[in-house]
């Protein structure tokens, strides 16, 4: 098995971007994993309609935590856990369902990292203007018409039920290559985000669908965070982002597992280190990148023998990093995922298994929120407090009062 540095490798988005840079068509499976969508509210009798009608003011977001205590000082924190997802489009295989109700089920938030062009058909792809790219290029291409509605149904669904909707910008351009993400300005970055809250605001107007209800929300407003293609292209996304108002970026490299710092004036929530079961090296917290690790030579399909081996170490992985956190330093633990079913699925049921772990009465004081809610709660400490917390090196245990 190859073993890579302790940084791991960098995660691609969604999976159908993966598969493009490694010359393979997007997989667009059929079929469900049996879970059914539990209704969820109604849109309210004030929502007003927001330009095209795509979208829609409903008032405030349901299902929100309580207003954020302020810890005193020596007081130990919560546990903080936000599970994200990258791409956050349904293409059949029903997972973006299966896990809205898993956090239904353990009271959890998430945050699902919108690709804009996911709501764009592909017959409209000359809106999208790419910097350093072809006109409608795209690294993870575009979904088919039943998609998008499933996509659009799935997040007014989410948003209702209390998850945050953040962006993971549009065509997932990464690499070395001149049209990557890594080398575009502070003014081309602000281009790729207006195209994205274009695509979402305005996903009436390009699909020509009447059947499909408005996104809930005003995207204008409900945008705050984001994670970047590959996790590249960070130093020069921050200028805008803070120029836009946003409150987090989770496109760092590969953090630590220790209290979070404000970069630039935005909270940097980058996903984490964590341990790797049967390797002395630490592999990044997101599905893709321990599926790197375990089958390099192709992450689609590796050999089936090895994956009960491959679901067991990818399961332990999160619950060591969850552990390793609530044990010690009670540094906010953050994971990220893609929609796909990698090797037979096996990560999908590894995160699942983790947040059955994380759900268990046993841990108490833990809270499973979006990057958002989390972000509310930062904002609401005294700063002094946090710095004490920043001096907590990973595996150092609190001591304070429990």
């Amino acid at each position: 098995m190859r073993e890579f540095s302790r940084r791991g490798m960098l995660g691609l988005g969604v999976g159908a971007a993966a598969l493009s840079v490694a010359g393979c068509s997007p997989s667009r499976s059929s079929g469900s994993d049996g879970s059914k969508d539990a209704a969820v509210p109604a849109q309210r009798a004030q929502a007003k309609p927001i330009g095209d009608g795509s979208t829609a003011y409903t008032g405030k977001q349901p299902n929100q935590p309580p207003k954020p205590e302020r810890l005193e000082p020596g007081q130990k924190p919560p546990q903080f856990v936000v599970f994200s997802w990258d791409g956050a489009a349904e293409v059949g295989n029903g997972l973006f369902s299966r896990f809205r109700k898993l956090a239904r089920d353990h009271n959890a938030s998430m945050t699902f990292f919108l690709s804009g062009l996911y709501l764009l058909p592909e017959s409209k792809k000359r809106l999208y203007r790419p910097p350093n790219n072809p006109v409608g290029a795209s690294d993870i291409g575009y979904l088919n018409d039943e998609h998008i509605k499933e996509t659009l149904k799935n997040l007014r669904a989410a948003w209702l039920e209390g998850h945050e909707i953040g962006t993971h910008f549009n065509g997932h351009f990464g690499g070395e290559g001149k049209g990557s993400v890594r080398w575009w300005t502070p003014v081309q970055w602000e281009s790729e985000i207006e195209q994205a809250q274009s695509f979402v605001s305005e996903w009436r107007s390009h699909t020509g669908f009447t059947d499909v209800d408005p996104l809930p929300f005003d995207y204008s407003k409900e945008l705050v965070g984001a994670r970047t293609p590959q996790l590249l292209g960070q130093d020069n996304l921050l200028p805008t982002a803070r120029k836009l108002g946003w409150r987090y970026d989770s496109s760092s490299p590969g953090g630590l597992q220790v209290w979070p710092t404000k970069k630039q004036g935005l909270w940097d929530l980058p996903l984490q280190q964590i341990p790797f079961p049967g390797h002395s090296f630490e592999v990044l917290s997101m599905d893709y990148n321990i599926a790197a690790n375990q089958s390099p030579t192709s992450i689609i399909k590796g050999p089936p023998a090895n994956y009960p081996g491959w679901r067991r170490q990818a399961t332990q992985a999160y619950i060591s990093g969850f552990q390793r956190a609530y044990e010690t330093n009670r540094a906010p633990f953050f994971v990220g995922n893609h929609f796909e079913e990698w090797n037979g699925g096996i990560y999908m049921d590894a995160v699942e298994e983790a947040i059955k772990h994380i759900a268990d009465d046993r841990h108490k004081d833990v809270r499973m929120v979006s990057f958002r809610q989390l972000c509310d709660w930062l904002d609401a400490q005294d700063p002094q407090v946090l710095a004490d917390l920043r001096r907590l090196e990973v595996g150092k245990k609190f001591t304070g009062r429990g």
